[in-house]
């Protein structure tokens, strides 16, 4: 049978995409909007399968032990990188084990303080938190966490001194920040942007390369630490050795629905922003993450809770 006699009989049943999130967060809308989108494309229904723990390497693991037959795929998140960085005892290798499909998604992180902190820009904050080295609190949803990586790599890349305090959630560490307990957090932007708006806190860059429409008035680190960028990203793999054809169509459909203008509203509306490529763009694009973040865990001493 040719491949491409194959692509077009793909797929006969219905496919598992599988979540390692719980239901209601960004990673749950992006997985079902995607699902639609490709079970009316596909013919077939998308059933999404919320497997959660291990900081997503439970849900992980079920899904790269699967069949490659392109009924089972899994929505890899910016975590998964993280954890192969970090991580010396997974049961898979996750670059190893994946055959990448399509990039979805990316959503950027705000670095932000209470503003007490007598700083309103990334220069001056550099400039006071070497002025009190290890007085700062930097918050973070957990340890090993995306927003605790992006925390890191300033540190790092600044040459700053702050105090990682962990948290069991964004949701946990955003009211101590607000009630300037803690002075700064790297932040999903859609938590976030409504204090900002408010007042309550106060945004001092975006993490991605480039300034975010949604604050345009706020510039990205990058432009005055040049080179960095850090992001939250979806995506989606399958089990490695999935047939080259069942990728490419999987690839095909999932760009088709990110050129579709309905489908660009719905991910602005939570706050993401269209990632696309082809499946060697999407794998390059996790190694280079999983390199960036080896080297901030080593610099930071982060090791998997």
């Amino acid at each position: 049978m040719s491949r491409v006699a194959r692509a077009q009989s793909y797929p006969t049943r219905p496919i598992r995409l599988i979540l390692t999130t719980a239901a209601g967060g960004s990673p749950d809308i992006i997985a079902r909007l995607i699902g639609q989108w490709l079970s009316e494309r596909l013919g077939q229904p998308i059933v999404v399968e919320n497997r959660t723990g291990a900081g997503s390497n439970i849900g992980t693991e079920i899904a790269l032990r699967a069949p490659p037959d392109g009924y089972t795929l899994l929505l890899a998140i910016s975590a998964n990188a993280i954890n192969a960085a970090v991580s010396e005892n997974l049961a898979f290798n996750f670059i190893r084990d994946i055959a990448p499909v399509a990039s979805i998604a990316s959503i950027p992180l705000v670095m932000e303080t209470n503003p007490s902190v007598p700083a309103t820009t990334v220069p001056e904050f550099i400039a006071y938190a070497k002025a009190n080295p290890g007085k700062l609190n930097m918050a973070s949803g957990g340890n090993g966490s995306p927003l605790h990586v992006a925390g890191e790599l300033f540190k790092m890349m600044a040459g700053v001194d702050m105090v990682h305090v962990p948290y069991r959630g964004e949701g946990h560490a955003l009211p101590d920040l607000i009630s300037g307990q803690v002075q700064v957090l790297f932040g999903v932007m859609p938590a976030s942007l409504g204090y900002i708006r408010a007042g309550t806190l106060r945004a001092l860059a975006v993490t991605t390369a480039k300034r975010q429409g949604l604050l345009p008035d706020v510039p990205s680190v990058g432009e005055f630490l040049p080179g960095y960028e850090a992001r939250g990203w979806y995506g989606l793999v399958a089990p490695r050795s999935t047939p080259i054809e069942v990728v490419e169509r999987l690839n095909k459909e999932v760009n088709a629905g990110l050129d579709d203008a309905r489908m660009q509203k719905r991910l602005t509306d939570v706050g993401a922003a269209v990632f696309a490529g082809s499946p060697a763009d999407f794998g390059k694009f996790i190694a280079d993450e999983i390199e960036k973040w080896g080297r901030v865990a080593k610099f930071a001493g982060i090791k998997p809770e």
